[in-house]
């Protein structure tokens, strides 16, 4: 009896095996082309989001700057409500910008509303204590409150920050000697000195 030739079959299951081994092969690559595409997919999608991160902030800076400059021209022609709501959009978009604190506070101090002046300006040498208009805006505010002292203390802050060439210069040394000559006389003859009585009297009773 002859002994059964495996030969064939042996090829039979060999070409089986290459056949779905290639079958396979073929199935991961589709697997890891589809995948790389989702990959890719993500990526691209990462990158659009980021491009329209950056044109929604540049049209922000946009809009901020456009606003802030129509502000600083309505305060020069003292249309302080106008700038106030101008001023107020360029805070809901930049809330710490200083210069925009700085400026809504002169906006207030226009429209008389000195508390609120004062806090504006206090925000904004919070953000940066180098804003050197902040500190003589703040000392007008306080002057209006009658808190001689601290106007005095800011307009000296202001006096020892600003440049030489700045235009308010003399105009804040002027406004420093007749607030200490009238607190030192304590003279109710002047407006400064009736500030000056007042205050006095709160700090004693503060004390």
């Amino acid at each position: 009896m002859k002994a059964k030739d495996l030969r064939l079959p042996a090829l039979g299951v060999t070409a089986v095996t290459i056949i779905a081994l290639g079958a396979a092969i073929k199935w991961y690559e589709q697997y890891s082309s589809s995948n790389l595409n989702v990959v890719t997919g993500k990526t691209e999608a990462s990158r659009e989001l980021t491009n329209f991160a950056d044109h929604a902030r540049d049209k922000r800076r946009e809009e901020v700057d456009d606003l802030f400059q129509k502000a600083v021209i309505m305060l020069h022609s003292k249309q302080y409500d106008y700038a106030v709501v101008a001023l107020h959009r360029v805070l809901e978009l930049a809330p710490r910008m200083p210069e925009a604190h700085v400026n809504m506070g002169f906006a207030m101090l226009g429209r008389g509303d000195y508390s609120v002046a004062r806090d504006f300006f206090q925000s904004a040498i919070d953000l940066k204590p180098q804003q050197v208009n902040a500190y003589y805006g703040l000392a007008e505010a306080l002057e209006h409150e009658c808190d001689i002292a601290g106007a005095i203390g800011a307009m000296r802050t202001y006096v020892h920050l600003a440049q030489d060439n700045d235009p308010y210069l003399r105009k804040a040394r002027s406004a420093l000697w007749e607030w200490e000559s009238a607190r030192n006389a304590n003279s109710p003859t002047k407006d400064a000195g009736s500030c000056v009585e007042k205050s006095s009297k709160q700090e004693q009773q503060a004390e």
